[in-house]
């Protein structure tokens, strides 16, 4: 049973405009504690942190969303749906709230709209200062965040392909259930009603057929790789990664190249754990993220 059932989490949130489409956002916790934004993956939704959102909004301002293109959210067929887009969604929202200082829990494809937003804190010039809200550490679970090391399920690459909006069309609530449950630990599987409202915010608003749009985000990480590799080996930052290793798209082979390339590397391992952590272990992401908070100086 989630901690919060889907249509509390929607009744408890609230719709703010960005650029002309309704946004859906939640935010929790006391407002004078540090803020923390959580960026969710794709194709779900800010769902996906229900299980450690009590926790995490007992010692924290918390402030999440559905980006655009998910959950919720607005889902405009004509729209650039590019990382960089999202990463300006990220800083509305920062901004609507007043936020001067802020910390990144991401995962999947919020991680790379996490590396973006690091790559604009460490682009930040003198004069800028001010301008934006300081970002002060990032977490990162599970995501693609070296194309070199991503390993795309098979609709994903369809849907890239040019066949994109008929696998869309094609798209049902059996083969999305097949493609979640390979991504997900053997001990650790989603149930029906997990799979359910997956389903359920992945095809609100006719979801489904911008699917080819949203996966976009793959090619982007090639072509900008230098500015979302760089963000991370030039942080003067502190940076936490929290990978389930059984993942198959970006598990223990993903977290060998990030010992390779990022200097004093900051891991928790979770064996046996897949794709979605946050999901599938809850008590063991909160651990390990609440150790690295308070490990901050």
């Amino acid at each position: 049973m989630p901690q919060i059932p889907l249509p509390n989490w929607k009744a408890a949130g609230t719709f703010t405009t960005y650029r002309g489409h309704q946004i859906f956002t939640r935010a929790e916790g006391n407002p004078s504690a540090p803020v923390l934004l959580l960026i969710h993956g794709f194709p779900t939704a800010s769902w996906d942190w229900e299980a450690i959102w009590p926790e995490l909004t007992s010692r924290y301002r918390v402030l999440t969303l559905d980006m655009i293109g998910f959950g919720f959210s607005a889902k405009p067929t004509n729209y650039n749906y590019s990382i960089l887009n999202q990463a300006d969604l990220c800083e509305h929202l920062l901004a609507e709230h007043k936020v001067q200082e802020y910390h990144i829990l991401a995962h999947d494809y919020g991680d790379t709209v996490a590396q973006e937003l690091l790559a604009r804190e460490n682009n930040t010039s003198q004069s800028q200062q001010g301008k934006r809200p300081k970002l002060q550490s990032v977490c990162l679970l599970n995501g693609g965040l070296f194309p070199e090391t991503h390993h795309p399920l098979l609709i994903q690459k369809l849907l890239l392909s040019p066949l994109g909006s008929l696998i869309a069309r094609l798209n049902n609530r059996k083969q999305f259930a097949r493609s979640m449950q390979g991504i997900f630990g053997k001990q650790t599987q989603p149930d029906d009603a997990l799979l359910d409202n997956f389903w359920q915010l992945l095809k609100e608003n006719d979801g489904g057929k911008i699917l080819p749009k949203l996966i976009g985000y793959m090619p982007e990480r090639k072509l900008h790789r230098e500015r979302w590799v760089g963000a991370l080996q030039q942080s003067t930052i502190s940076i936490k990664l929290i990978n389930g290793t059984a993942d198959p798209i970006s598990g223990s082979h993903m977290v060998a190249r990030y010992k390779e390339l990022i200097p004093q590397p900051n891991v928790t391992e979770l064996h046996d754990i897949g794709h979605y952590p946050q999901v599938e272990a809850p008590q063991a992401v909160l651990k390990a993220y609440l150790e690295f908070r308070d490990g901050l100086a």
